[in-house]
């Protein structure tokens, strides 16, 4: 079924087999050329405001080498471990570290391997979209919804150490398989996205309603839908390895709270929080931690309001849930980083790019110069989400 105005379907078709390879192409070369202009332009920054060129322990690579992406190549280079400020590591979830340590044997080196891990979940994350775009739309809106998620304004954190593009590899696989009755892969996919981040159990309710819709169709119960079941038994895995490691499956709650002062709390309390941090008296910190945060909540929640009406249900649940789960939280931080998981989006962006050129023009040159802004703050070592 289709969720877009009629008029869209006289300029948007589908591809057929002999351009499905050419099109494929396309989407690795976007998400290619992104990820090589966002580390030049990156390396460039850096050394211009910083006034120095690479070296001590500072390199084109290095400079990325930040926040948590330093806590998941710890994790890929000693494990897990129950004693000293190591420990508080566990709130970190294992899959990217684990594919770092394995890419490790490959490349020799830990970073070089998180960059590798990283560039083949961007080009899948991007491969995906694509497919899962056009089970709904035509080609240019698939095309143009890759082409706004590589230039949203935190998209370099699907090129660097950090679990962003394989979680959102994960997660649009695992729509994919549900939207085509691939039970078994969508249950696998979405126990490997509950072993990346605690959201991957989002996908739970959400994929349910996908099990409704064939339901609806075919009048009977489909045994394969119990494959399901391996998306919580991936965050199952996750809670024995805090067992293994802490002797408590819950550790992870207890270090959040205590040590990464985050917990549970009603949305207005988190969002009210996050709105007196403009008022902060230290500039970049009011923009930042402030200003960003609230826009990108703001964000969210227009684009699921507005967008309504062009979500499947399943896309509806996990845009609500996820955002909610954003800031339903003592301390509202990283919800641009965040709200890369919400990959429709970026569908909705296209279909609004392709009705309204001019709201898709201002879309993409904000993005883009929201980008380089951001990025240049996270190689600076500054606060970036």
């Amino acid at each position: 079924m289709a969720y877009y105005p009629a008029s869209f379907c006289l300029i948007d078709v589908m591809p057929n087999e002999r351009t499905s390879k050419w099109l494929n192409a396309q989407v690795i070369a976007t998400v290619l050329i992104s990820k090589f202009l966002i580390l030049v332009f990156a390396s460039q920054a850096y050394q211009i405001i910083s006034e120095k060129p690479f070296g001590g322990g500072e390199s084109f690579l290095g400079i990325w080498d930040r926040w948590d992406a330093a806590h998941f190549l710890k994790i890929a280079q000693n494990g897990y471990t129950a004693v000293g400020d190591d420990r508080f590591l566990i709130v970190f979830f294992p899959l990217y570290p684990i594919l770092v340590a394995m890419g490790k044997a490959l490349t020799g080196d830990y970073l070089v391997s998180a960059f590798f891990v990283s560039a083949m979940a961007s080009i899948a994350a991007g491969l995906l979209l694509r497919r899962l775009t056009l089970l709904d739309h035509g080609e240019k809106t698939a095309q143009l919804a890759v082409v706004f998620l590589f230039i949203f304004p935190t998209s370099y954190f699907l090129h660097i150490p950090y679990t962003e593009s394989l979680f959102l590899a994960l997660v649009i696989g695992a729509f994919l398989a549900s939207r085509q009755r691939a039970w078994v892969v969508a249950g696998l996919l979405g126990g490997l996205a509950c072993l990346t981040r605690v959201n991957g159990l989002i996908l739970l309710p959400a994929v349910a309603f996908e099990v409704w819709e064939q339901y609806k169709a075919d009048k009977k119960f489909d045994p394969r839908w119990t494959f399901l079941l391996l998306i919580p038994l991936g965050f199952t895995i996750y809670l024995g390895l805090n067992y293994y490691v802490a002797g408590d499956p819950l550790m992870f709650m207890t270090y959040q709270r205590d040590h990464w002062y985050r917990y549970l709390r009603w949305p207005w309390e988190g969002i009210w929080e996050a709105v007196k941090r403009i008022d902060n008296p230290k500039a970049a910190d009011a923009q930042m931690i402030g200003v960003q945060e609230v826009l990108f909540v703001a964000i969210g929640a227009f684009a699921t309001i507005a967008g309504w009406r062009n979500l499947r249900n399943s896309y509806r649940v996990w845009m609500v849930v996820n955002w909610l789960l954003f800031v339903s939280t003592s301390f509202v931080l990283s919800v641009p980083r965040y709200t890369l998981s919400l990959f429709p989006i970026f569908i909705l962006m296209s279909l609004t790019a392709r009705r309204y050129r001019i709201a898709g023009f201002a879309i993409a040159f904000s993005s883009v110069l929201y980008l380089g802004l951001f990025s240049t703050q996270f190689v600076r070592g500054m606060w970036a989400f």
